[in-house]
């Protein structure tokens, strides 16, 4: 193809550039042969005219059509050249966000500096088991390719990650591992990969650094074997490491730091087990000061050592191990700053005292005068003599450094053989996996011994890629059976001769190193003299004579020999390892030993060769010669395995994510070897098509004719025709091979093609658009001229009969105008005329109503005036009376008593009258007893009706007291109320606006609550069916392990059996408790505590914790408001006794005042019977009749009436007083259970009275009063004692309420304390197990009781059993006798006919029968003849009849085992052919059949409504199986999910062929061929259609229904199913950059459309299974809609509900072109969508989840099938079953 053709005007080049390496152009003007300059215009518009050399005629590169550019594999480009590499590199990272790339071979990983979704577990799951060509590049594809091909072809692999420091080689090999972990299920066991990860801190923190380019730079190289064993499960690993760089430990340039863990010691020794290390601020140490650059952003180097701390505890080592390597490391640190002091030129000394020295020597456990002794002075050996020599300052100082990397180097040893036993596995390694995470080329400004070693390794590994990518050229090409000519390519082993081969560098410095006085300067001049000549890739500096340059692979390379000599002799003085041997510190003299050992074992292997007697020093290796042997046993490795090349690019320096800096990109494509590769493919044929891939491409350049019924001749045909150079391309077996370019050269035919198609389209369809138009505008002018003027017609007629309407209308409107003026005029005069009268007469009204109103004011008043001065005068005047009357009637009372006082006067006016006085004192004394006698029946008769009056009125208080606060309380109500009305109204008004627009948002929110209520059941169902799942999977495994155990253990174990776990009627084989105990009393330790909780129950348990808090919160408020109101009801019952007592106080006086008199009263009763009968008395008593006597008679009548007012006074204030003191106490607290009713005072008659009180008080008033009293004291004594009472309980109820709170209190505090200190990890498992051991308590406790409960029953149902056994023999023996009984006499012969059986549903066998009956029914059928030829269920049905004979001969341990033999024979069943989907189908439909009958026929209201009255008398009589319902319910979820997992296995190979792959509308798509190299073989197979994929859902619904399976369940089925296929093929479609077109989404349309029409022929559009492909259709949607402007972002917004937002912004970042007239989505496109997605509530996970099972139901169906009816079929062999 000459250049002419391709070179033609609008053809894009690449020239370049300073800053961008390479810049795209286009030509303006073709290109002819001989032009020595080509005309350009860059992107920017800039014309520019590019030069060409004559002589070597080089053009600048051609730039790949943009429908290849972004291609998964570099070496699928046309195009293969430096620029076009480093392009779609650029638009693959910049532009779609994609970091992994293919180079044929290699994986290209760009670091992108940020956390992305792409590593999770749905991931791994989506790349398991795929081809590497077949998904998106990642490392997970390298790691699954290595792992099938040491499965597949048993040969050990490895998996190389290379690059420079910062490109992320360490996260891609952990990655690998983490992957190989995954899919060979280690987790359950080994657990390898946590051990291995765990490593990653421990070398982090040991050989990581600070360095210019990266803050945790890897200084070490390391190889991980990962081992496995047969049955390609993780077993093991080790680990090998690679040049240490041991002079980072004395030196750092400026800005980088020294390795991490001296940073972690400094930043964690304030902790108190490193006091002891005396450490301080990493600035105060030599060692870790030089790089002045101590902190790293975002780095905390004390939780850094936290980590490391957990890392050693997790590999096992223990932590005295640890501190002693703390101790150590602390002691380097001292020894850093320990001060050589100068004496001489060659003499120098140490301070003794020296404050860090006494702390290294301390912490090293040597003495200080032999360490500072030896670090300046060294040991001098000749054949007779030793000489001890000092040395000088520098000596000594580099004497020093050596001691701390010696020391340094050896713990890092240590430190990787013990990880390496910890690793370390004790079963056979069958095969195993390397990952290999080493340096990358390396170039600085000043280059030592390291960079040399690093380069020289590269080298190494360099040419074993080339060799091996020249090696896969040559097999594809003897497997295609095409001629191939040697691919020439730059092979880089005179460089690796320069540097090992004899007389080489290495061997130089090697030979250097053994001369007395070797120098560097020395060395470097015999480089000069050995190799400057003689070797091409080895050259001299012009300006210096201490450095050489070797040409590497990648670059030149400047190296200064300064310090080569030491650094390759590592040598260390032997006195001090002495010294160090000597220690006291156990672990460092183990170290050295462990060293020394190491050494004799060497020399011992090595043998003794040359001189006799060689010193140590002549036997110990030199660093390079160690790194060489270790690299060539690196590569004997690496050639015995076969490698995966994993290439790390670092985008740029200042770590900005997805940033690329193209000059530093190109730097490590050269350098990693990249365009080395496509340098290779591009020689050879770079472009390999197969030839149905050709066709479909490029059929738009044939001609019908051309097409042949044979592919691979129209191929040829065609290729012959457009390409005429054959040497362009070659013809295998299965592909066409290309040369670079011819690719881009066929697109340029094919867009040529359809582009004049479309052109000629395009004119066509213009024209056609064009007359249409001519024509339209044509007929649309006469039509408007038609319709115009009948316009203006319309119009003229309109104005003219508008002119005549005006007329009129302004008469009228005239005529109106004048008419309204008159009458409002009118109206205005009426209207003031009636107001001027209306005043008027109120007027006149006024005032004669006033004048009215006040006559008959004064009229009243008057009468007022002078009725109240009447009555005040009649009021003074009675007064007045009043008080005369009562002075006359006090002087004439006081002179009646003065006169009766006057005894002396009565004798003598009445002397000798004594026997009248007698005979008078008799019937006195005979009228008091009757006046007694009468006075008590008043008194009692007065009590009695003062208490009623008394009960009265008090009830009326009560009912008074009760409607008032019922009526106080309805006031407040209705304040309240009316309040409440008014605070509402104010709300209404406030939020009617509010309401009206958030109606829409309450029903959206109700709609929203409803659905996720429905979804949490939804998840709980599901979270107990997958637990269970996991339950029985676990049971599965154990029991496996178990039978594994049985047959390898020896016979003499024999007594260890396992005891098979029968499902129990109580637990039914699920429900076992939380946690279990051994003993008693043995306590339940965190260690025995699961540390794997489940998150539901961790959301459970916080929950209830919350809940607890709350509840306490709210029992503290109640207790405060408690002693508030306690407080103010002790105020209220203060201020009543107050109130009360003030009272009580008034009526004591009046009473004391009432009292006085009647004493008085009584003293001069007395002293008058005294004197009438004192018959020694001068004076003689009157004469009855007389006048004196009567006036005494009267007297003394007059004083007992008035005796008897005042009793009655004293016991009306005394009753007042007891009910004063009851009503005090009513509303108080005390007297709210104290009964006040006063009728329970007993009566005063009622109580026996004394003589002693008879004879002092004749009355009885005495004793009222006291007993009164005594009443009184009773009552208030009884109510304190009540208070008292209740005031103590309910005080120890809150004393106890409150402590038990505080305890609780407490114990939150003490494990909220203990869980702050533990880690987050740790924390919450510390809270989960005291959560846990206090629920597995209470389980315990009503484990105890139901238990307890259960062995009650056991009882009653034994008593039961023996009742109606003795019942049933008491009746045999009845019936027996009463036949003996009978004589039999002879009858005669009569016929007996035989009547039909009628069954009663139930299959007699016996026991120990159950095996056979299983094994026939369960073991050994065949599922495929039962369910065409007998009726669904059978087996369900015997089964179940069988239970039901057991059930009527009352059978306990027949039902159990049968029912538990049956679970187990399903299970082995399960086990054996799980893989098959009819036989896992059968018996989920058996078994839900056998649920559905115990259900049916257990006689519960629920289950028996449906039944036929026959059906209800065959219910189970004797056992009720409830739990054996859920047992079964759980055993059918189950096998469910097996079911599923079955769909799945057979689903999964056809789903992505069928729904992606397959094009079913032919000729429209125009997907193009990717170009990937498929690297795993694999057999060809017949093309999946999505009528292949139908047919399998068919066969699998029509297996179901002949199964006699729910048709519930199996909507449930099918939805499950549509669900598999929707998350397969979208996570694929999100994996596959080349399926995401718009042709691919009209064809998953269509796909989509014939799965609907499926559902719609089987009548199953409604169980969900559309809804479930609702993410499918809207990722084909958004693959087809417009993608350009915000409107269309917001359409995607709207539509892709189903859809995440990384899902949408991956589809649209994947977005590729097939044909050149579609365009990609622009990033400015993503970021508007990204900022309308960014409020969305959703997952942030890319996957969608294909291991999620929705939750299944199982709904009660009941049969109709009669049991009765049933028969068992001969080929069953169920012959020993009986039907009754």
């Amino acid at each position: 193809m000459a250049a002419s053709e391709l070179y033609a005007k609008y053809a894009r080049v690449w020239l370049p550039d300073a800053g961008e390496v390479w810049r795209s152009a286009e030509l303006i003007k073709d290109y002819t042969p001989g032009d020595l300059k080509l005309a350009l215009q860059l992107e920017d518009g800039t014309e520019v005219e590019h030069k060409i050399n004559p002589k070597t005629n080089d053009l600048p590169p051609l730039r790949n059509p943009n429908i290849l550019v972004g291609e998964n594999d570099l070496t699928a480009l046309s195009y293969l050249h430096e620029p076009a590499v480093l392009h779609n590199l650029k638009v693959r990272f910049i532009d779609s966000k994609t970091i992994y790339t293919y180079c044929g071979i290699v994986l290209v990983a760009i670091n992108p500096y940020e956390s992305l979704p792409i590593y999770e577990e749905d991931i791994i799951n989506a790349y398991c088991g795929q081809n590497m060509g077949d998904m998106d590049p990642h490392i997970f594809a390298v790691a699954e390719e290595a792992y099938k091909q040491m499965a597949r072809d048993e040969r050990n692999q490895s998996i190389i990650v290379s690059g420079e420091s910062g490109a992320g080689k360490t996260v891609s090999a952990k990655y690998a591992m983490r992957y190989f972990a995954t899919v060979s299920c280690s987790s359950g066991e080994a657990n390898i990969e946590e051990r291995v990860l765990a490593s990653n801190p421990i070398m982090e923190a040991l050989g990581n650094a600070k360095t210019t380019r990266n803050d945790n730079s890897s200084r070490f190289g390391k190889y991980i074997e990962i081992g496995f064993d047969k049955k390609h499960r993780i077993i093991g690993a080790n680990m090998r490491t690679y040049l240490l760089e041991k002079s980072r430990v004395v030196f750092q340039a400026q800005e980088e730091r020294n390795y991490h863990i001296f940073y972690q010691l400094c930043a964690s020794a304030h902790l108190l087990e490193f006091k002891a290390f005396q450490l301080g601020c990493a600035d105060d140490f030599h060692f870790t000061n030089q790089g002045q650059s101590p902190v790293i952003d975002g780095v905390d180097d004390a939780k850094g050592m936290s980590k490391t701390r957990r890392a050693f505890s997790r590999l096992g080592i223990s932590e005295s191990d640890q501190m002693s390597i703390y101790q150590i490391l602390a002691a380097i640190l001292h020894l850093s700053n320990v001060e050589v002091k100068d004496q001489s030129a060659d003499k120098s000394s140490i301070l003794l005292d020296n404050v860090h020295l006494m702390v290294f020597c301390e912490l090293m456990g040597v003495p200080s005068e032999e360490m500072a002794h030896w670090l300046c002075h060294r040991k001098l050996k000749t054949t007779t003599e030793t000489y001890v020599k000092s040395v000088s300052k520098m000596n000594a100082v580099n004497s020093r450094d050596a001691l701390a990397k010696h020391i340094y180097a050896r713990i890092f040893s240590w430190i990787v053989g013990s990880i390496n036993n910890a690793l370390r596995s004790a079963a056979k390694q069958h095969s195993f996996i390397g990952v290999l995470d080493i340096y990358g080329f390396e170039t600085f400004d000043i280059n030592s011994f390291e960079q040399f070693c690093i380069n020289y390794a590269n080298e190494k590994l360099q040419q074993q890629f080339n060799l091996h990518v020249f090696k896969l050229e040559q097999e594809e090409y003897m497997k295609e059976e095409i001629p191939w000519t040697l691919i020439d390519f730059d092979d880089n082993q005179p460089c690796i001769d320069l540097i090992e081969a004899k007389l080489g560098v290495l061997d130089l410095l090697d030979e250097e190193c053994r001369m007395p006085k070797g120098s560097d300067d020395s060395w470097a001049q015999k480089l000069y003299n050995t190799l400057l000549k003689q070797n091409a890739h080895f050259d001299k500096p012009r300006l210096s004579n201490r450095a050489f340059i070797i040409l590497h692979f990648a670059d030149k390379v400047e190296y200064q020999c300064e310090g080569f000599l030491e650094k390759n002799k590592d040598t260390v003085n032997e006195e001090h390892i002495n010294v160090l041997k000597k220690s006291q510190v156990d672990w460092l003299r183990k170290l050295f030993e462990d060293d020394e050992k190491a050494t004799s074992s060497t020399k011992k292997r090595s043998g003794v060769s040359g001189r006799a007697g060689p010193t140590p020093r002549d036997n110990k290796k030199t660093v390079g010669l160690q790194f060489r042997q270790s690299l060539q046993l690196l590569m004997d490795t690496l050639n015995a395995t076969t490698p995966h090349y994993v290439r790390c690019i670092k985008p740029n320096d200042d770590k900005s994510p997805f940033i690329m800096d193209p000059v530093r990109a190109v730097q490590q494509l050269r350098a990693c070897g990249i365009l080395e590769t496509i340098r290779i493919s591009a020689a050879g044929f770079p472009s390999r098509w197969t030839y149905q891939e050709f066709f479909s491409r490029y059929r738009v350049l044939m001609k019908q004719k051309d097409v042949l019924s044979d592919r691979k001749q129209t191929c040829r045909n065609l290729l012959e025709k457009l390409i005429k150079d054959q040497e362009k391309y070659q013809f295998g077996k299965n592909k066409i091979f290309f040369r670079a370019g011819q690719v881009a050269y066929l697109e340029k035919l094919r867009f040529d093609k359809l582009r004049n198609a479309c052109v000629r389209i395009q004119k066509t369809i213009r024209c056609w658009l064009a007359r249409k138009k001519y024509l339209r505008m044509k007929q649309s002018a006469l039509t408007i001229q038609r319709h115009v003027r009948g316009h203006q017609a319309r119009c003229y007629v309109k104005f003219l009969r508008r002119t005549r309407a005006a007329v009129v209308i302004q008469r009228n409107v005239r005529m109106w105008a004048t008419r309204r003026s008159y009458q409002q005029q009118r109206s205005a005069a009426i209207t003031i005329q009636c107001i001027l009268r209306a005043y008027m007469a109120r007027k006149q009204y006024f005032k004669l109503m006033y004048e009215q109103k006040a006559v008959i004011i004064q009229k009243w008043v008057k009468g007022c005036l002078v009725r109240r001065r009447y009555r005040r005068t009649l009021a003074a005047i009675v007064l007045l009376q009043s008080c005369v009357r009562r002075l006359w009637a006090k002087k004439e009372l006081k002179k009646l008593k003065v006169e009766a006082r006057s005894v002396e006067r009565i004798k003598k006016l009445n002397s000798g009258m004594e026997n009248k006085i007698m005979q008078l004192q008799h019937k006195i004394n005979e009228q008091q007893k009757e006046n007694r006698e009468l006075s008590e029946r008043l008194t009692l008769s007065f009590l009695q009706h003062q208490l009623e009056d008394t009960s009265r009125e008090n009830t009326q208080l009560t009912e008074q007291t009760k409607v008032y606060k019922e009526h106080t309380q309805q006031m407040v109500e209705d304040l309240n109320r009316k309040n409440t009305l008014l605070n509402s109204e104010k709300d209404e008004l406030n939020q009617i606006l509010l309401e009206q627009t958030n109606q829409l948002t309450e029903i959206k929110t109700n709609v929203e609550n409803a659905d996720q209520l429905e979804k949490d059941l939804t998840e709980e169902r599901s979270r107990y069916q997958s637990l269970l799942s996991e339950h029985l999977d676990l049971e599965e495994r154990h029991r496996d392990l178990t039978e594994e155990l049985n047959l390898s253990i020896s016979s003499s174990k024999c007594s260890h059996t396992r005891t098979d776990s029968n499902y129990s009627s109580n637990s039914s084989g699920f429900g076992q408790s939380l946690g279990s105990t051994e003993g008693e009393d043995s306590p339940i330790t965190p260690e025995e505590t699961p540390a794997a909780v489940d998150l539901p129950v961790l959301l459970k348990f916080q929950r209830r914790v919350k809940e607890l808090e709350q509840e306490k919160h709210s029992l503290w408020q109640q207790l405060d408001k408690g002693e508030e109101a306690q407080q103010e009801k002790a105020k209220e019952v203060e201020v009543q006794r107050t109130v009360g007592r003030a009272e009580l106080d008034l009526e004591t006086l009046k009473r004391q005042e009432l009292e006085s008199d009647n004493k008085k009263l009584k003293q001069d009763l007395n002293e008058l019977r005294n004197s009438l009968t004192n018959e020694n008395s001068d004076l003689a008593p009157p004469a009855a009749g007389s006048m004196s006597y009567n006036i005494l008679l009267e007297q003394l009548t007059s004083s007992n009436e008035e005796l008897d007012i005042r009793k009655e006074e004293v016991l009306l204030l005394r009753s007042h007083m007891v009910r004063q003191e009851a009503l005090k106490y009513k509303d108080s607290a005390l007297g709210e259970r104290v009964n006040l009713d006063l009728n329970d005072v007993p009566s005063f008659q009622d109580v026996d009275r004394s003589t002693d009180i008879h004879t002092l008080n004749e009355d009885g008033e005495l004793w009222l009063a006291y007993e009164g009293l005594k009443e009184t004291n009773r009552i208030v004594e009884c109510q304190m004692q009540l208070q008292h009472r209740v005031h103590n309980e309910e005080n120890r109820k809150l004393q106890e309420e409150v402590s038990r709170l505080k305890v609780e209190k407490e114990q939150q505090q003490r494990l909220l304390v203990q869980s702050l200190l533990l880690p987050e990890g740790a924390r919450i498992d510390a809270s989960l197990k005291h959560e846990i051991t206090r629920l597995t308590d209470e389980n315990l406790e009503l484990m105890k009781k139901q238990e307890q409960q259960n062995q009650t029953m056991r009882q009653l149902k034994r008593d039961l059993k023996c009742y109606i056994q003795k019942v049933e023999d008491v009746e045999a023996s009845s019936q027996q006798k009463s036949k003996t009984a009978v004589v039999t006499a002879p009858v005669r012969a009569v016929n007996i006919t035989r009547k039909e059986k009628e069954y009663r549903g139930m299959l007699e066998y016996r026991g120990g029968d159950e095996s056979r009956l299983l094994k026939n029914l369960v073991s050994d059928l065949k599922p495929r003849g039962v369910a065409v030829n007998f009726i669904p269920g059978l087996p369900a049905y015997i089964i179940f009849m069988c239970v039901r004979y057991a059930d009527n001969v009352n059978d306990d341990q027949r039902v159990s085992t049968l029912l538990n033999s049956t679970i187990s024979s399903i299970k082995g069943v399960l086990k054996r052919k799980g893989h098959d989907f009819e036989r896992v189908s059968f018996w989920l439909a058996n078994t839900c059949r056998l649920m559905h009958c115990l259900k049916q026929y257990s006689g519960d209201e629920v289950f028996i409504t449906h039944n036929t009255p026959k059906q209800n008398e065959q219910c189970l009589a004797n056992f009720e199986l409830s739990e054996y319902q859920q047992v079964f319910g759980d055993l059918a979820i189950q096998i469910y999910r097996q079911l599923i997992k079955c769909t799945e296995n057979n689903l999964q190979p056809l789903i992505v062929a069928s729904m992606l792959e397959h094009e079913t509308i032919q000729g429209i798509l125009g997907s193009k061929p990717t170009g990937l190299r498929k690297r795993s073989s694999s057999s060809s197979e017949a093309a999946v259609t999505v009528e292949v994929l139908l047919q399998r859902l068919g066969l699998f619904y029509t297996t179901m229904c002949q199964h006699g399976m729910d048709l519930e369940l199996i909507k449930q089925l099918v939805k499950q199913q549509f669900y598999i296929i929707c998350a397969v093929t979208l996570n694929n479609l999100l994996l596959r950059k080349e399926m995401c077109s718009w042709s691919k989404g009209l064809q998953i349309r269509y796909n989509v459309w014939q799965l609907e029409e499926w559902l719609a022929e089987r009548e199953m559009a409604d169980c969900g299974a559309k809804e479930t492909l609702e993410p499918l259709v809207q990722a084909a949607q958004l693959l087809q809609i417009k993608k350009k402007t915000e409107e269309d972002a917001q359409a995607i917004c709207v539509m892709c509900t189903a859809l995440t937002t990384a899902q949408i912004v991956k589809l649209l970042t994947l977005y590729t072109p097939v044909i050149e007239f579609e365009e990609r989505v622009s990033s400015t496109f993503l970021t508007t969508l990204n900022n309308l997605l960014k409020d969305r509530d959703e997952s942030s996970t890319l996957m969608m989840d294909t291991k999620k099972i929705f939750s299944v139901s199982l709904p009660f169906t009941p049969s109709s099938v009669a049991l009765e009816t049933i028969q068992i079929p001969a080929s069953l062999n169920l012959g020993f079953l009986a039907r009754i």
